[in-house]
């Protein structure tokens, strides 16, 4: 006889069976109840939630001669009995994923007219409703928003968005839950059980784990070990090996060696990883789980309730959570994330891995904010901890005699000539520089001067933002042009034209008793040829 999957054995065949989504079920079940069963539904979660089986049960629950007074179908009678076979004519099922063109649609439409042989309801379950096309999914909207009285529409899928609004408009949504790593395990528990195998309840909790909330993962994932340690108990390394998984201890070492920076300690550990055969890929998602679980043991209250693990993990990850700050995990996971995506597409893993662990065990040279409030968390926790830290103080520079400071090169001065020359030749000096899109923010600029100092007016004030990253360059540029030292501002245009900078003379150089300056006087008449400058 033919092996059956777990996942297929004991799919749920009445609603005591769903696992975490009671919400669900008594809304159902109280719909039959009084009568008020809706003509379509929408199921939506994530796989294996137990949409299709719902489904199922909802189907022969409506259908059933003979069913319970909790409203569970009875799976005796002869439509129970023809449901689960699946040779029934009133349940149909539909794989929207290869059926999903306009012409299936409309062999719905067609049969719908048609009472059903048996039974009260007519069921379509339309799986992965979300694959249908533009055209189908128009075609189905008249029949779904007026089907005969005798038909039910449930509609599941796995990425709602992808739904039309008119065909939501037209369904009762239920969203199923992630079913709790808590359910999970006491659900697999019993199965086991019943099926005479035995194994460790940490081995147990660890599948529920990586199954993310979807039982139907979990019990794939337990029929693997099954299969591979026949007649053994599954313990917590055999599923490890089977997952290329690594001991949670590794954890909390790698994480102690990137806090405490021993690139030594952190190197040993990939290499034991690599010797012992695990995947990197799991691991560094592995690690990326156990940080976040940190940073919530850092930040939260009561962070038990959020956590699924153990007592002695949860105290475990309490206790380091204390020795590292939520700052300096924030910067951990955000570099571990972008490593993550990186090794989707590279072909050496763990070379990528060596470099970003040495990376992080060095002193982080980022600038951006949370970088530096990392490193400053980081210095705090050390000198909580004892640990010396050299720090220059005003004191120390007292004591320790200073360096004679060298003598400042005397500037020569810019001349007129050197004003004209910049603001003649303003276009061909912006052409070289091969930067193209500062070239083309300079274009945009008009010269202007002040004193020694000489003025970038911009037309807008995002362009004085767009230069201000580029100032280096730009210094570079006008010192090559002039051939001097030079200091410049970038200055915006009304502002420039506001402060009245670019009149020959104010009011008050007017009023003023002392002679003009000879040097403004001089670059004044150079400037302005044509203009009358009184002393």
């Amino acid at each position: 006889m033919s092996y059956t999957a777990l996942y297929r054995k004991f799919r749920p065949n009445v609603f005591a069976g769903i696992v975490g989504q009671e919400h669900i079920v008594k809304t159902l079940k109280n719909q039959m109840k009084t009568g008020h069963v809706s003509h379509a539904y929408l199921f939506c979660g994530t796989r294996g939630t137990g949409k299709t089986s719902t489904a199922k049960i909802f189907a022969r629950a409506i259908n059933c001669l003979h069913p319970t007074e909790d409203g569970e179908p009875c799976n005796t009678c002869q439509v129970c009995q023809d449901i689960l076979a699946g040779r029934s004519v009133n349940v149909i099922e539909i794989d929207a994923a290869s059926n999903n063109g306009v012409e299936n649609i409309r062999e719905i439409r067609e049969e719908v007219q048609y009472a059903p042989t048996e039974g009260i309801y007519k069921v379509y379950i339309i799986d992965e409703v979300h694959m249908l096309s533009n055209s189908a999914f128009n075609a189905l909207l008249k029949t779904l928003e007026e089907p005969p009285a005798h038909v039910i529409f449930i509609l599941a899928t796995t990425d709602p968005q992808k739904v039309p609004a008119t065909i939501l408009s037209r369904c009762q949504r239920f969203d199923f839950r992630r079913i709790s790593t808590e359910d999970i395990t006491h659900t697999l528990l019993q199965y086991l059980q019943e099926e005479g195998y035995r194994a460790e309840d940490d081995a147990v909790q660890y599948v529920a784990q990586l199954a993310d909330g979807s039982l139907r993962d979990s019990l794939s994932i337990l029929d693997q070990c099954i299969a591979f340690y026949s007649n053994e108990e599954i313990t917590l390394s055999k599923v490890q090996d089977i997952m290329g998984a690594v001991d949670q201890s590794v954890f909390f070492d790698m994480t102690d060696a990137l806090a405490h920076r021993d690139a030594q300690h952190a190197m040993m550990l990939i290499e034991q990883i690599i010797t012992n055969g695990r995947d990197i890929k799991q691991f560094l998602t592995e690690l990326l789980s156990h940080l976040r679980n940190l940073l919530v043991a850092a930040t939260v209250a009561d962070a038990g309730k959020i956590l699924d693990l153990s007592a002695e993990n949860a105290l475990r990850l309490q206790t380091q959570a204390n020795t590292i700050s939520a700052a300096e995990l924030s910067c951990l996971i955000r570099a571990f994330s972008a490593l993550q995506q990186e090794m989707r597409y590279a072909a050496n893993a763990r070379l990528l891995l060596e470099v970003e662990v040495l990376r992080l065990c060095s002193e982080w040279t980022g600038s951006d904010v949370e970088t530096l409030v990392a490193r400053l968390s980081e210095l705090e926790r050390k000198v909580a901890e004892g640990v010396q830290v050299t720090v220059t103080t005003t004191a120390q520079s007292q004591t320790t005699e200073a360096p004679p400071k060298p003598k400042k090169k005397k500037k020569q001065p810019i001349i007129p000539e050197d004003y004209k020359k910049l603001q003649s030749q303003w276009q061909t000096i912006c052409a070289q520089t091969d930067n193209v899109i500062l070239r083309s923010e300079l274009q945009q600029v008009e010269i202007g001067f002040r004193d020694d100092t000489i003025l970038l007016i911009c037309a807008y004030g995002a362009l004085s933002d767009m230069l201000e990253k580029h100032t280096e360059r730009i210094q570079l540029l006008l010192e090559n042009a002039i051939g001097k030292e030079v200091t410049f501002q970038i200055i915006d245009k009304a502002a420039y034209l506001q402060s009245g900078e670019n009149a020959l003379l104010t009011e008050e150089d007017e009023e003023a008793e002392e002679p003009m300056d000879p040097e403004m006087e001089s670059l004044l008449k150079g400037y302005f040829p044509e203009a009358d400058v009184e002393p």
